[in-house]
């Protein structure tokens, strides 16, 4: 972790509210609270009063509204950052409505369900000097940051190739296969392979090609099941990746350059130890990974940052970056046509000092009207 230890980052901790009660949040985020040293889970915010109860006497947080009283929530003293968990339509209200109460915003991918929301977030978030982070976890996980390492090293040779599958099987029903709520498939978990590209490569893509694809089943009315990208890079370098929410369970990603490959699975879950593969003019090596709590890291990171007064590295920005390249995949997608992408400047990306090692929690299986991404 690069920033430094004050008296006052030692002593003081950021007091979280969490906006939305539902799969995420109850399996992984809440408990992360746990090792996050600076960091102090102390309201809730929900309409359902069985999770308040319940969640509250579990992780003795005594102070929860529903979503009409958030803002008498931000403006009570009570809270100094809040972590929106909320369907990716919502983040951009209830992020505008935290920054204008002057309270930092921690915010769930991807950050909004277009690029002039998330343009509207990042001004909202200037003009009333907060702190907004997009809750980029992998960018302060040890396996991921050891790839961007070695892809930057030259061991590969020149990058030339990125690629990725990413896939589950999303229940009827799920708020994810509601375009009204800016779902899909590439909105949802395409953010995890164009966000890995982007941070492998260090450059933004030039122009995107999309394709999608569904096989009839009723899940499938509103959104996509599943979409196949090709993102364009400087030097014609290539990253390709597919994501879909009705094939089995696969996640990982390799890079391919001039002299060598190197495969990342699982490269985006948490739930499994990370193995990273080599193969190197013929010569193989495999390092296996440690699981870690990558949400208490990004939790206790961004607290540091806060208390710090330090820009988080995936700003708004960063997620500004992804949300533009989704939406020109779509765009391409519905037209048939490739979309070529503005100019875009992105100096700061995740690096090896960003690394954050916490101990890992046990994901919570007893969910409180919930349900996992995959239903089960």
């Amino acid at each position: 972790m690069s920033l430094p230890d004050s008296k006052e980052s030692k002593s003081k901790k950021i007091r979280y509210a969490v906006a939305g009660l539902g799969w995420i949040a109850q399996e992984v985020i809440l408990p992360a609270f746990h090792g996050a040293k600076n960091s102090q889970l102390v309201a809730f915010v929900t309409d359902d009063a069985e999770k308040a109860k319940e969640l509250g006497e579990k992780y003795n947080v005594s102070e929860t509204v529903d979503y009409d009283h958030y803002d008498e929530l931000l403006r009570s003293g009570k809270v100094d950052a809040v972590y929106i968990t909320l369907p990716n339509h919502l983040h951009k209200d209830y992020t505008l409505r935290a920054a204008q109460a002057g309270i930092h915003v921690l915010c769930e991918k991807p950050m909004a369900g277009s690029v002039e929301e998330c343009e509207e977030m990042i001004r909202a978030v200037e003009q009333n000097r907060i702190k907004l982070m997009i809750a980029y976890r992998l960018h302060f996980e040890p396996a991921n940051l050891r790839a961007i390492e070695i892809a930057q090293s030259g061991e590969l040779g020149e990058l030339r190739i990125f690629s990725s599958v990413f896939s589950q099987q999303v229940p009827e029903g799920n708020v994810r296969l509601k375009k009204s709520a800016a779902g899909g498939p590439l909105m949802d978990m395409g953010v995890y392979p164009i966000n890995a590209s982007r941070y492998l490569f260090r450059e933004e893509p030039l122009e995107v090609t999309a394709v999608g694809a569904n096989s009839g089943d009723p899940r499938f009315s509103e959104v996509h099941e599943m979409v196949a990208a090709v993102l364009r890079y400087p030097k014609d370098k290539l990253a390709v990746l597919t994501c879909s929410f009705g094939a089995a369970p696969a996640d990982a990603y390799q890079v391919v350059g001039a002299k060598g490959e190197m495969w990342l699975q699982p490269a985006f879950d948490y739930h499994s130890k990370p193995e990273l593969r080599l193969k190197i003019e013929g010569k193989e090596k495999e390092s296996t990974f440690d699981k870690v709590d990558q949400f208490g890291g990004e939790i206790e990171y961004f607290s540091r940052c806060i208390l710090e007064n330090r820009e988080p590295e995936p700003s708004g920005q960063e997620g500004l970056a992804d949300v533009r390249i989704v939406q020109a995949l779509l765009e391409s997608a519905r037209t048939g046509r490739t979309v070529k992408l503005e100019p875009f400047t992105k100096s700061a990306r995740p690096a090896e000092q960003q690394k954050m090692e916490k101990k890992p929690v046990k994901p919570e299986k007893d969910l409180v009207h919930a349900q996992s991404a995959s239903g089960q």
